[in-house]
């Protein structure tokens, strides 16, 4: 886990989603037209809003998709929160690789994503949390 640096356009974010949704921000994580927002542990809920009306609002307000993320002490826990609403059947740490395993192929397509990009944008969000090398779909 390397200390995180948040450039004054993602501390920008951050307060408007904190503003908007009332939510405790712990990161903000831009990626190819999305905004994904780690939340502390018990704020996912009010990140969300009734009916998902906060992420549609912010969503609305910055011009791309929004995800909010719940934060999880738990590398496994956080790796099944990052890859939401896909499920794993298992999530198995060897040394510094976590492998995933897929329930079906199309769960396995979504994990890993065209040129393994949806697996490489989850595997940064995890890296700036846990000391991992890599994360690999089995």
């Amino acid at each position: 886990m390397s200390k995180i640096v948040l450039d004054t356009q993602s501390l920008q974010t951050i307060a408007l989603f904190e503003q908007v949704t009332g939510a405790r921000v712990k990161d903000c994580i831009p990626g190819e037209g999305v905004l994904v927002f780690v939340v502390e542990i018990g704020d996912m809920a009010k990140a969300i809003g009734k009916g998902g009306q906060h992420v549609r609002l912010l969503e609305h307000k910055l011009k791309k998709r929004v995800r909010v993320v719940e934060f999880n002490d738990d590398l496994v826990r956080f790796v099944q929160n990052v890859i939401a609403p896909l499920e794993v059947s298992e999530v198995r740490p060897e040394d510094k690789v976590l492998f995933l395993a897929a329930k079906d192929l199309k769960t396995r397509g979504l994990l890993i994503g065209r040129g393994a990009s949806n697996l490489r944008f989850f595997e940064a969000i995890v890296k700036r949390y846990f000391p991992i090398e890599e994360l690999r779909v089995a």
